[in-house]
């Protein structure tokens, strides 16, 4: 049984008597400065190594030496009476104070979708909240599920808590901080959607594109375009920063951390995209403290559903996902898709450009360089242009019948 201090810059766990961590880091200074962590590391019967954070001791603080020398004595103590097994955190750990945790956790801060797993997790709370975690069973799951659904909420979002809730529990089991039971339950809970009744098959129109492009604001009009004009996901537009830009050589660079797939890819900027990013205020690196290119008021922009929702109902266009035709954000990226394979654009590069394919799909088509992906974007612009001359000829048309 050993305590183990966990290196600030590296979490490497490590020997507390080291003086120097293998990343550089001055680990006495650290110690000093209180920002070591201490866990205390012993092996189960059965061999099984064990590792437990001091901080998630009852009122011991994860950060003192002295607290780490008490909960491994707390240990050692269960150890000559045989009762480690029996030392289950979820037996005394409430829903909430594991959400707490997990929340806390560097790992999830650094996820995009951080706001979205706290507020699924506080619907979660609403319920369990006070709930030890290891008290829940399974048909408290499919409760809660039938509560959810007859508030009016719908299966894909009752299945999006319960998973955000899953993917913490894993976690905590992961870390053992939870027990075989408590995972079990919420491993046995089936989803409530039915296998593809999620799949929207909603375009956007071209005449649909330039009502709703007229009716926007600003930032919101900025956002369509870059959605409609690249496919791209709207967490990766709005996280756009302008070092990604390459306006040169017009190409978008997302790295690996920058998309949901965790795959890099370039994005080739058309006529009308690139225009619109030269024209754009704050497009000179340096002349705002942010540099992310969608920005209101000198911030990043996080939230468009607002701008859109005026601008559909400006426009004459149903927005929302559970209305029948309605329209949502996310149809740019099938409108993109659907764009690309009109003009005439191989699958093969569709995919590398927008990134939405499995690993598998990938492997049957050929390496698709730089080359294509420019090829793909002028073929793009030549379809954009007879479709914009069928449009304007329509008009004169129906303006000579009406009138």
């Amino acid at each position: 049984m050993s305590i183990l201090a966990e290196c600030p810059i590296c979490r490497n766990k490590q020997a507390v008597k080291n003086k120097k961590c293998k990343c550089g880091e001055d680990l006495d200074q650290a110690k000093r400065g209180q920002r070591i962590k201490y866990w205390i590391q012993y092996r189960l019967p059965g061999g099984k190594q064990r590792k437990e954070y001091v901080g998630s001791f009852e009122e011991l603080n994860g950060y003192s030496i002295e607290d780490a020398q008490i909960a491994e004595s707390k240990r050692k103590t269960q150890k000559r009476e045989n009762r480690l097994l029996d030392i289950k955190p979820d037996v005394k750990m409430t829903f909430d104070e594991l959400t707490k945790w997990y929340l806390n956790l560097e790992s999830v801060k650094a996820l995009a979708s951080y706001d979205i797993i706290k507020i699924n997790l506080n619907k979660f709370n609403s319920i369990f909240s006070d709930t030890i975690v290891g008290h829940i069973k399974p048909a408290d799951l499919e409760n809660y599920q039938a509560r959810r659904l007859k508030q009016g909420k719908a299966s894909g979002t009752v299945d999006h808590e319960v998973g955000k809730a899953k993917t913490m529990i894993y976690k905590a089991f992961d870390n053992d901080i939870i027990g075989g039971d408590t995972l079990k339950a919420f491993k046995r809970v089936k989803k409530t959607l039915k296998p593809g009744s999620d799949v929207r098959d909603r375009i956007l129109l071209p005449d649909e594109f330039k009502a709703l492009v007229g009716h926007s604001e600003g930032h919101t009009k900025a956002i369509i375009n870059m959605g409609y004009y690249t496919g791209m996901r709207k967490g990766e537009i709005l996280n756009l920063t302008w070092d990604k830009v390459d306006l040169a050589g017009r190409m978008i660079q997302l790295e690996p951390e920058d998309t949901k797939d965790k795959e890099a890819r370039g994005i080739p900027v058309c006529d009308e995209l690139y225009k619109m990013l030269l024209s754009m205020p704050n497009r000179i690196q340096g002349s705002s403290e942010d540099n992310h290119i969608f920005q209101y008021n000198g911030k990043a922009i996080t939230d468009i559903r607002a701008g859109i929702k005026r601008a559909c109902k400006k426009a004459g266009i149903e927005y929302g996902r559970f209305i029948k035709g309605g329209f949502i954000f996310h149809d740019l990226r099938h409108t993109f898709n659907t764009n690309m394979r009109k003009a005439g654009v191989s699958e093969s590069v569709i995919m590398e450009i927008t990134g939405h394919s499995t690993r598998e799909m990938f492997d049957r088509y050929n390496t698709v360089d730089e080359g294509d992906a420019r090829k793909a974007v002028k073929q793009l612009e030549v379809y954009f242009a007879n479709v914009t001359q069928t449009v304007t000829q329509n008009e004169k048309s129906d303006k000579k019948e009406t009138g």
